[in-house]
């Protein structure tokens, strides 16, 4: 028993080892909750780390929520304070799985990919679909892509004076380049 035991640790440490992995710690992860005639609201953080696993298509990727960038100081503030609470919730995680992806098949010509998995934002975990276009060049993965998301989905209070301003339906955005 203790022999297979060793074997089947042996296999899947293998596995996991041999597995092509691609990384990035620059990734791009924008949001735009802006409501026409009113001021902009767009957020963005350029230091999302994303993992894929080319030989599944699995997919991870971590925001420190504090690293969200607006073009106005006080937008951040309140969004870390009032509507996220970064102090309670640091981290906004997304883990998924590519539909149907195949790194063989992967060219300098984008394609277009169907990517599920699940988002947790604020301590709430909501399913989410997204259309992702990839891409292969020069040794890289290049990975863009958006969805939409409710902040009401994950328990953000907007308050009733400004929610006029604040959209009900977020555009979320990602950009990546991924190395091996």
């Amino acid at each position: 028993m203790k022999n297979v035991v060793l074997i089947v640790a042996s296999l899947l440490c293998g596995n996991l080892a041999l597995a092509q992995k691609y990384s990035s710690k620059t990734g791009q992860v924008s949001f735009e909750a802006s409501v026409l005639l009113f001021e902009d609201i767009s957020a963005k953080d350029s230091n999302n780390l994303v993992i894929l696993n080319a030989d599944t298509g699995e997919i991870a990727s971590v925001s420190m929520v504090k690293n969200y960038r607006f073009t106005v100081k006080l937008m951040e503030e309140h969004f870390n304070e009032n509507y996220a609470e970064s102090a309670k919730y640091p981290k906004a995680t997304f883990t998924g799985k590519l539909a149907n992806f195949d790194k063989a098949k992967l060219t300098a010509s984008p394609q277009k990919y169907t990517l599920q998995g699940k988002l947790n934002f604020h301590g709430v975990d909501k399913a989410v679909t997204s259309s992702a276009t990839i891409y292969a060049k020069d040794g890289k993965i290049y990975m863009q892509g958006g969805f939409v998301a409710r902040p009401a989905d994950y328990n953000v209070t907007i308050p009733k004076m400004v929610s006029k301003k604040v959209a009900e339906n977020v555009n979320v955005k990602y950009d990546y380049i991924l190395s091996k």
